[in-house]
């Protein structure tokens, strides 16, 4: 019996302490860290796609954004359309040539006092062709845009960060799940896809220690103008092999850009 009774109380003791600790953060005000309020953020391939959902998804949260694009007018038109007032801006760069990704970092010190705190790299082009048909120049393209673009903008981003001293700076980069795993006919862009995850990866360890964290976000097949080519039985192909057979949708995949570069992932 009193053994019993021991058990008793102590179950019951540990209902009463379950019970306060419930009603104490019931009463916890809910802070709203997830707001990016006079962050300064670079979105590059900010035109179009999953950029300019990323766009977007930052200036709804308080982001000053700045929609960088191959396409000026394109970019300028997004960056005008972005909620909010806090002076969005648009540049043009070509993330595959050192001079302009090093003009656009320029450009963007100049006109403004407010560092540099989040870049998104979501400039990318596709190219689908099987290994034997492929051609060099094709590859060349994947890599300098995809590979090297991603690079370039890596290390002109974390001169940036770490000059200015910048708090809370993180990076991320967009990959694919094809930087993961393999799928006939893809052979290059994949290998495109895996360059970035390792870049990432090797990145991350060398700007921890300076307090910038580095992610990627390795999405699948998204509804966007950059797939809307995988028509037919390759885009059938490619659904199949997903657990909700559909495309991914440019806002969901914007929604984890947003929690990456938010005080929340840090």
């Amino acid at each position: 019996p009193s053994t019993v009774s021991s058990k008793n109380s102590e179950s019951t003791l540990r209902f009463e302490e379950a019970a306060s600790l419930t009603t104490s953060l019931q009463r916890r005000p809910v802070v709203p860290t997830m707001s990016l309020s006079g962050r300064r953020a670079l979105v590059t391939g900010g035109s179009s796609g999953i950029g300019e959902g990323v766009c977007r998804a930052l200036a709804e949260e308080g982001a000053q954004v700045i929609v960088a694009s191959t396409g000026l007018e394109r970019a300028t038109k997004v960056a005008q359309s972005l909620p909010g007032s806090q002076g969005h801006q648009a540049f043009c760069v070509d993330v595959a040539n050192a001079d302009s990704v090093a003009a656009l970092f320029e450009n963007i010190r100049k006109s403004s006092s407010t560092p540099l705190s989040i870049v998104v790299n979501s400039a990318g082009i596709l190219k689908k062709g099987d290994l034997v048909d492929f051609k060099p120049e094709e590859f060349d393209d994947l890599i300098n845009v995809n590979v090297r673009g991603t690079f370039l903008v890596n290390q002109a981003a974390a001169r940036d960060m770490v000059a200015s001293g910048v708090k809370d700076a993180v990076i991320v980069n967009v990959s694919s799940i094809l930087g993961k795993g393999p799928y006939p006919g893809f052979s290059a862009y994949s290998a495109s896809k895996f360059a970035v995850v390792g870049l990432t990866k090797t990145v991350a360890q060398e700007l921890a220690p300076k307090g910038i964290r580095c992610n990627c976000v390795l999405p699948g097949l998204t509804d966007t103008p950059l797939t809307g080519p995988l028509a037919g039985q390759c885009k059938t192909d490619i659904l199949s092999l997903t657990a909700l057979k559909r495309t991914a949708r440019v806002p969901e995949v914007a929604s984890v850009i947003k929690f990456l570069c938010s005080p929340e992932n840090s």
